[in-house]
């Protein structure tokens, strides 16, 4: 028999198609596991409402429970409670640091942009703001005077 804690440990390896080393729990994704039986459902919080990772993270989560010999798995995305940088785990955090991605600041999201950031390969402050928009809607654009290292910042939301 499946349990919810056997869902809980298979999510955690599914990781999050963006930043391949984090899995979805430790972004802090996901919101609930129900488990019934055969049967389970898993409630994802998008980062962004309009996250386009999220249907090859609906795939992913599908996938891996089935894996576990459920008989039905739903996987639904719910805005509410909407997701915020908080939710993200320690572990996330380190993880980022070493793909070049600078962590999203525990400050207030309004201070986010203008706070000093660490640069994720050398560990200096001497960075700069290169452009607030960055590949992705949750990522900026920033470059390390010490080292020269250009350098993505995942923006803190709350």
């Amino acid at each position: 028999m499946v349990t919810e804690q056997d869902i809980w440990r298979a999510l955690e390896e599914v990781p999050d198609p963006e930043i391949p080393l984090v899995n979805v729990v430790e972004l802090g994704i996901v919101h609930a596991v129900r488990c019934q039986g055969r049967r389970a459902e898993v409630v994802l919080i998008p980062t962004f409402s309009g996250c386009p990772a999220m249907d090859v993270i609906r795939r992913a989560v599908e996938e891996r429970l089935r894996e576990l010999g459920l008989e039905e798995v739903t996987v639904r995305l719910s805005l509410s409670p909407p997701w915020s940088t908080d939710r993200i785990a320690p572990s996330a955090r380190e993880k980022m640091k070493q793909l070049g991605l600078a962590p999203p600041s525990l400050f207030e999201p309004e201070r986010d942009l203008f706070e000093p950031v660490a640069c994720p390969y050398c560990g200096s402050t001497d960075t700069r703001l290169d452009s607030p928009f960055g590949p992705t809607l949750c990522r900026a654009m920033y470059y390390c005077d010490h080292c020269q290292q250009p350098f993505e910042k995942f923006k803190a939301l709350r």
